[in-house]
């Protein structure tokens, strides 16, 4: 049967965002039929045309009415604070929301999501379902089949994160720096082109960032594991597109590397690249574009008992953010159409 018979009226906010255009090409890509789209912005973007399944779109300007059209769902890319003025309007409308940004991912009531993870903790959703942050999708992707096979007791993050993650403006200083330009930086504190910088976002009070904060308060909500020690170091990377994660996990249990490997390679949304011999691993350059999350370098850790290493290399604009949503969305058609 065809799960996509029911027409569907699907909002896309912040179309015309770095996240909202890749969500668009996304879209294009599956070809998912019988969808009523309607792309908004903020008034600053609001006007523009946008060519999207071999049709001109113009970009409303999202209002506290654009959502008395009736629409079953809506994407949201467009930051926080827009998403905590918006997506309440949209839920109360009996819109399902799926929210790119961190406004909603702690809230105890809104599902934090990964549809090959923990998709079942959706179903109690309020009509809010938040996406986790692109470094947190990767890695759970990963670290959840282990878990399960494992159990996991620590883990420790050390992430080698793509400029795009930073949006438009973090791409035009790696641009602007890769040509010598003279234009003073829009995004970053630093230089990053010709630079590694191991501060993402805000420092916290206890000296971590924003961003190492939320890969560990976001795992253990999504693995549904609450006090799982887990440490994090999060750095920016003078690339355009995917992010690396180097991934230490110490488990209960042990394990051997060609049993860890079957699990990952049976395991959904995840290919392995880890042929030593040939150098096949993962890379940005064979990453991106692709909405799976890659894995390679696996070995153990010699240093502790019942412990492994992993690389791990995924789309950030992709799986880390728009390929994500889009398959929350095609994941809770399948619950209508039932």
């Amino acid at each position: 049967m065809n799960i996509y018979m029911k027409n569907h009226k699907l909002a896309i906010v912040g179309a015309t965002g770095l996240v909202g255009r890749t969500v668009l090409k996304v879209l294009e890509e599956k070809k998912i039929k019988n969808f009523e789209y309607t792309l908004f912005s903020s008034n600053k973007s609001a006007g523009t045309t946008l060519n999207f399944m071999n049709k001109d779109y113009v970009v409303k300007e999202l209002t506290n009415d654009s959502f008395d059209e009736n629409f079953d769902f809506a994407i949201f890319s467009a930051g926080s604070e827009t998403a905590k003025l918006y997506a309440p309007i949209a839920a109360s409308k009996n819109c399902i929301v799926v929210d790119n940004s961190s406004a909603f991912r702690m809230d105890d009531d809104v599902p934090l999501i990964v549809p090959e993870v923990n998709f079942n903790d959706i179903l109690n959703h309020k009509n809010i379902i938040a996406n986790p942050n692109c470094s947190t999708i990767q890695a759970v992707v990963v670290l959840k089949p282990l878990d399960d096979k494992y159990k996991i007791k620590r883990i420790v993050y050390s992430t080698y994160q793509a400029v795009s993650g930073a949006g438009k403006l973090g791409l035009e200083d790696l641009e602007n720096g890769r040509n010598h330009s003279p234009e003073p930086l829009l995004k970053f504190s630093h230089p990053i082109y010709d630079n590694c910088l191991p501060q993402i976002d805000i420092f916290l009070i206890n000296g971590y960032t924003k961003e190492e904060m939320k890969m560990v308060n976001e795992t253990r909500k999504i693995l549904g594991h609450p006090t799982l020690p887990i440490t994090s170091t999060c750095v920016r990377v003078p690339v355009s597109n995917c992010h690396g994660e180097s991934i230490n996990i110490e488990f209960e249990n042990d394990f051997s590397i060609a049993d860890v490997t079957n699990v990952l390679k049976s395991s959904p949304g995840i290919v392995v690249l880890d042929d030593i011999k040939n150098e096949s691993y993962p890379i940005n350059s064979i990453v991106n574009g692709h909405d799976e999350v890659f894995v390679g370098r696996i070995r153990k850790d010699f240093s502790k008992k019942n412990s492994l290493n992993l690389w791990v290399v995924a789309d950030n604009l992709r799986k880390g953010a728009a390929t994500n949503a889009i398959q929350i969305v095609e994941k809770l058609m399948t619950l209508d159409k039932n």
